[in-house]
């Protein structure tokens, strides 16, 4: 059985799956088979393995970290919250059911059983796991159900380092209060980790001294903040890539491209390729100056899209979305997107929510009807309508890479793409048309599109065109870009980190 390590945080949101995506290419470089694991994500960020399972981007990209392909048995349990008080549940890389948290905690050992089996996969194929927690192990109130944080550590016996982040404040009584809560458990804990911290670290000894003389543990390391990395988050949106003033920021230099910030948004990481692009800025906005001064607009993915397509109208945003295409304004809608794109959404099964037929927003003549299958497939997608590209820039890219991951079959005027499904069993037919286009606007259910370098770039220098800008030559290669970033964070991991402490609470031959 392979050797373990796990990260576990005073709260969410404190750096834990950066961490552990750092520590999975150090001890990758150091030659050691590693890999990532979390028993159970809650994200609405997800990622389609080759196999067509699904799991959290965030082990995705700890996975590539460790540079091997991403398994469901690295994320076995999956939750997607679906609105206030429910979630669809993912097992294994397929989904269970719908359930509501009662629901699911009664669901506790059967999730457990796919918990251990997936881990005990895992780990016969690795010498080293690193593990992440969810949230924080001194939630009293969840601490009898859990099956994340401290059952896991005492399944697989692994020493825990407890990651906080100061910039929320607190740090130190977040440490202090976490291994007081924990009673016995808290005998796992070996080591203290600061995440983002700002200013003079002389200042910071004296805390770093009282905390070890009052717990008996060290802080091993603390990691300067570093702003955003451009890296794949797990389920919230960087405050950098937030437009929270009704301020007009945009340069007018640079090509304006408004995600729309819905409350149920997911696979936002969609869009992370843009940031890496110079001569773009991207912000998430449902403000109508950023909106009708966009020189791109984009509906992203939601888990419930009926929801957000409502709070769109009700808010007056639906108006201001209209504006925008009528003064020439292209307009992309991706899964959810594209459904609320279309004339028509349809739930006869109440597979979302309640709502048996809801009106779109009547850009595309296309119509969806949601059915209890899901389609989980990594695709390849040719362009069969490039007619949303400049002509200059036809034709287009064949070949272009993604994945699906939604419950909606949508119909009517349906060919922008020719779609291939790689998954087993969703690879028939061979190919299918997929996606729809009418004047400046254009859906897909196409997820990692703009991952694809010369597509993404030839979107870009379409709306340079438009605009009266030169096009861009020069093509970024966005997986080496990310790779270089994953690199860079871990040299300032390893930097920021007392390894050797690491190494020492890991032990075995695997160093050797």
């Amino acid at each position: 059985m392979a050797k373990a390590l796990m990260i576990q945080g005073t709260g969410s949101g404190v750096g834990k799956s950066l961490v552990v995506a750092g520590l999975c290419r150090i001890f990758r470089d150091m030659g050691i088979r590693v890999a990532p694991f979390k028993a159970q994500n809650m994200a609405l960020n997800s990622f389609v393995t080759k196999e067509g399972g699904e799991i959290g981007r965030a082990q995705a990209l700890q996975a590539e970290a460790a540079g091997i392909e991403p398994s469901v048995d690295m994320n076995p349990i999956l939750l997607k919250a679906s609105g206030e008080d429910g979630c669809q549940v993912i097992v294994s890389g397929r989904v269970h059911s719908n359930m509501k948290a009662t629901e699911y905690y009664a669901f506790k050992k059967e999730a457990w059983m796919a918990v251990t089996q997936a881990y005990e996969r895992l780990s016969k194929r690795h010498d080293l796991i690193i593990i992440e927690g969810a949230g924080s192990p001194a939630e009293i109130n969840l601490r009898d159900d859990e099956v994340v944080n401290m059952r896991v550590a005492r399944h697989t016996n692994a020493p825990v380092i407890l990651v906080g982040d100061i910039d929320k404040g607190g740090v130190f009584a977040s440490f202090y209060g976490t291994i007081g809560l924990l009673d016995g458990d808290a005998d796992y804990i070996k080591a203290f980790l600061i995440n983002k911290f700002r200013g003079d670290l002389s200042i910071l000894r004296p805390g770093l001294k009282m905390i070890h003389e009052k717990t008996g543990r060290p802080v091993i390391g603390v990691i300067p903040h570093l702003g955003d990395l451009r890296l794949h988050e797990e389920d919230g949106i960087p405050s950098e890539r937030l437009s929270g003033s009704k301020v007009q920021r945009f340069k007018d230099s640079k090509i304006k491209i408004v995600v729309l910030r819905l409350r149920y948004i997911a696979n936002f990481t969609d869009f992370d390729p843009f940031l890496y692009e110079p001569d773009v800025e991207m912000v998430y906005s449902l403000w109508e100056g950023d909106i009708e001064n966009a020189d791109l607009v984009i509906i992203p993915g939601s888990k419930n899209t009926v929801k957000d397509l409502l709070f769109l109208r009700e808010n007056g945003i639906e108006k201001s979305i209209k504006r925008a295409v009528k003064k020439g304004i292209p307009l992309i809608g991706i899964c959810g997107g594209y459904q609320m794109l279309g004339k028509k959404i349809f739930d006869p099964l109440g597979v979302e929510n309640s709502h048996k037929e809801v009106k779109g927003l009547g850009f595309l003549n296309v119509e969806t009807i949601y059915e209890e299958t899901k389609v989980t497939s990594q695709v390849v997608a040719d362009i069969t309508d490039p007619s949303f590209l400049s002509p200059d820039l036809q034709p287009s890219p064949p070949g272009l890479k993604g994945y699906e991951i939604h419950m909606g079959r949508t119909t009517g005027d349906v060919g922008l793409f020719n779609l291939k499904r790689l998954a087993a069993d969703h690879c028939q037919p061979p190919t299918l048309p997929e996606g729809s286009v009418k004047g400046n606007v254009w859906g897909t259910y196409v997820h990692g599109i703009f991952d694809n370098d010369r597509f993404r770039r030839g979107l870009i220098n379409t709306l340079r065109i438009r605009k009266g800008l030169r096009p861009v030559k020069e093509i970024l290669d966005y997986s080496g870009l990310k790779d270089d970033t994953l690199n860079k964070w871990a040299i300032y991991l390893r930097e920021g980190v007392d390894m050797k402490f690491i190494e020492g609470l890991i032990k075995g031959d695997i160093f050797s």
